[in-house]
């Protein structure tokens, strides 16, 4: 008897230590929801097991359509797990190499010389970004398609960034090359062969390729991305903005993006992912390995995942994505079977993907919120800093708050930690920038820090005459 009421009282604890998880998740949703810091879907599942699943907020602004379970939405470079499964399954039947050059399968690319389809699964490549050559050069009144882009990279011949395998460099060049590499050697298109070979067999079936632009069709309770137009002061569709901007004419693009899905096929993914019927031990090690450069530096990103050790945690795989109005996250705790899946259609000034936090919730610590800085001091760092290479980099404040400007459509907010360290809002892994100030007080610099991708650099601030 005194056995079994001991094993309640375990039972009892576990519940209401895992009901008080629940509880701390609502609450905290709820209150980003309603200071509209975020709009979307969250899923959160334990073994498999679904813990938590809400849904905050509009799928259609103009319709005031509310997102639900099975909305679907665009998961921007979350995409890029399934090019690289595409990759693994045509090299397991032994179509391709990862040693093989891309000028194997993309001769019109045989300029650069070296680059290996293993260096772009990893961002070890040294290609030129596409996005700045289409910028430049690209036709605005047509949408490009990835023949598009390779063509202009033949006539352009822009430069490598670097010798492959040399640097880590984020690059979604690659990943469009990748998605090419799978429609030439499987002779279907990006959407029949991820439909054939991973979303069907998965039981995906709300999970599809959609460029809504390029190729619209009729698409069943989806999510509309949406951004906040400064001048208008509202929110409103990118497509709004005209077809000289980039997520237009880029929309044709697949490999980098363009997978869209919803929170229950994503789970559904998680768990094949650790089933050997549809992946085997030896792959899941090639996916979720990090590699190491010539000089011998973790990348900490594997075949489409990057990738984190954490004490606390244990070995994690994620993956971000940000295009379009649409913010995309997915967090798999390997050592511990824990799935966090966040899908937002909101990307504004104010939204935030708030992982940090739903971890520290789940491994039962405490939710860390940003101090409050005066704006006398955040004023002390605006200003135009100059890199070790010369490039001039700004920090500009605005809305009370610190701001690194993107592009003229995109700004990331700092977030302040302490009265000299900020974090990147959103970023994962974590980036920070502590300014440096001398003797005086005065802000001579500041130095930006992203301990998993070796990124430790000191920026000096523009001196004015």
């Amino acid at each position: 008897m005194e056995k079994t009421y001991f094993l309640i009282l375990i039972f009892s604890f576990l519940n209401m230590s895992a009901q008080e998880e629940v509880n701390q998740l609502h609450i905290f949703f709820n209150e980003l929801h309603k200071e509209g810091k975020f709009n979307g879907n969250v899923l959160i599942a334990e073994k498999g097991e679904i813990i938590f699943k809400e849904s905050y907020g509009l799928a259609n602004e103009e319709t005031k359509q509310k997102l639900n379970e099975e909305t679907v939405f665009e998961l921007a470079s979350l995409s890029k797990q399934f090019t690289a499964m595409g990759i693994v399954q045509l090299e397991k039947e032994g179509r391709l190499s990862y040693n093989d050059t891309i000028s194997k399968y993309i001769p019109e690319l045989k300029i650069y010389k070296g680059v290996t389809i293993h260096n772009l699964l990893t961002h070890t490549g040294g290609l030129p970004d596409y996005m700045g050559l289409a910028e430049d050069y690209w036709d605005k009144t047509k949408i490009a398609t990835n023949d598009d882009i390779i063509s202009l990279l033949e006539k352009i011949k822009p430069k490598m960034e670097f010798e492959p395998n040399k640097k880590w460099d984020y690059s979604n060049t690659g990943y469009l090359l990748l998605g090419t590499i799978i429609e030439r050697v499987s002779g279907k298109s990006f959407e029949e062969y991820l439909k054939e070979k991973i979303f069907s067999p998965i039981g995906m079936n709300n999970t599809t390729i959609y460029r809504r632009r390029f190729l619209p069709k009729k698409m069943q309770n989806y999510a509309l991305g949406y951004i906040f137009s400064d001048s208008l002061q509202r929110k409103i569709l990118p497509d709004e903005l005209g077809n000289d901007f980039y997520v237009v004419y880029l929309d044709g693009i697949v490999g980098d993006g363009m997978v869209n899905s919803n929170i229950h096929d994503l789970l559904l993914w998680d768990r094949a992912l650790y089933n050997n019927s549809f992946i085997d031990n030896n792959d899941r090690k090639l996916i979720f390995s990090s590699y190491k450069t010539d000089e011998n530096e973790e990348t900490d990103y594997g075949y489409g995942w990057f990738l984190a050790d954490n004490d606390i945690y244990g070995k994690i795989a994620y993956h971000t994505g940000s295009w379009a109005g649409y913010l995309t996250f997915i967090d798999r705790h390997l050592d511990n079977d824990k799935t966090i899946i966040i899908l937002q259609n909101n990307s504004n000034k104010e939204t935030k993907i708030p992982i940090k936090n739903v971890r520290r919730i789940l491994y039962d610590l405490p939710v860390e919120k940003p101090i409050i800085l005066e704006d006398d001091l955040l004023l002390k760092y605006k200003g135009i800093y100059i890199t070790d290479k010369g490039k001039e980099k700004e920090i500009v404040f605005e809305d009370n708050k610190l701001w690194i400007p993107m592009n003229p459509q995109v700004k990331l907010e700092l977030v302040p930690v302490s009265k000299t360290k900020f974090i990147v809002s959103g970023f994962s892994p974590e980036v920070s920038y502590t300014f440096i100030l001398d003797k005086n007080s005065e802000v001579i610099g500041y130095r930006v820090q992203q301990p998993e991708q070796g990124v430790d650099q000191i920026t000096k601030r523009k001196i004015t005459q």
